[in-house]
């Protein structure tokens, strides 16, 4: 194991942790929503269009489909709470691994995923829509976390924001500055671009990896993105282990 990925999950965050941990969650975020996809045929970590789709829906009358487009949302909404509950609690209780455990529990429940859709052809009406509810939470979860971690600075489960902010340092970046000693000069901050850049790619080519994954192997494609996760997550976690047993063992004596 690298002993750069041992720490992307750590307490002691840099800049460039922030952005590899960044670019990492949003290949996975990526590879499961595309993967996702092909399994339910539904993008759960687009929250904007499950709510229009919840409005089209409810104005149509299909009240069923509204109120599953609610459960989706809630999922997704309850996944982000779980990441702030543990990750709260973590701080109150001194863990080193209060950012690796939103994390390891993803990586738990996207092995879930692949056993919900190994089962599913089997039971499709039972659990596709467990299916997709499991990967609205999952990404609330995953989104919350780096956005907790890097202080809404980075964002990894939907684009939108990301292609936004790209126009605008971009639409500052072709800027023609007239007067060049003016105060007030349009300068684009091209670390940004750097990073919205990387996090766009990350997801696109997760999304490829994913899809294709999901082609070929099926739903053994989540124990790749789940080996992902582990190695990031697992080192604070351990650490804690060993904090904990060795204040136990000083209790014992």
């Amino acid at each position: 194991m690298l002993p750069g990925v041992c720490k992307l999950a750590s307490v002691d965050r840099t800049p460039q942790a922030n952005v590899r941990l960044g670019a990492a969650l949003a290949f996975v975020a990526g590879a499961a929503n595309a993967g996702g996809f092909l399994a339910v045929g539904q993008y759960t970590s687009h929250m904007t269009g499950i709510v229009s789709s919840m409005a089209d829906n409810l104005a149509l009358g299909q009240v069923t489909m509204a109120l599953a487009g609610l459960a989706a949302l809630a999922s997704f909404l309850a996944g982000a709470m779980t990441t702030a509950v543990l990750v709260n609690w973590g701080r109150r209780m001194r863990l080193r691994s209060q950012y690796a455990l939103p994390l390891l529990l993803e990586a738990a429940l996207l092995l879930v995923f692949g056993l919900l859709g190994a089962g599913m052809a089997m039971h499709v009406a039972l659990l596709l829509p467990v299916t997709v509810l499991v990967l609205c939470f999952i990404m609330g979860l995953q989104n919350a976390v780096i956005t907790k971690i890097s202080r809404a600075v980075i964002r990894t489960t939907h684009v939108t924001g990301l292609v936004t902010d790209l126009g605008i340092e971009l639409g500052k970046l072709v800027y023609v500055n007239r007067f060049p000693g003016e105060s007030s000069r349009v300068i684009a901050d091209r670390r940004k671009l750097r990073l919205h850049g990387l996090l766009i790619g990350s997801f696109f080519v997760g999304g490829v990896v994913g899809a294709l994954g999901f082609k070929h192997v099926g739903y053994s494609m989540t124990i790749g993105l789940a080996a992902i996760l582990v190695p990031i997550s697992l080192r604070p976690f351990i650490d804690d282990l060993r904090i904990r047993y060795r204040v136990w063992r000083k209790g014992q004596r």
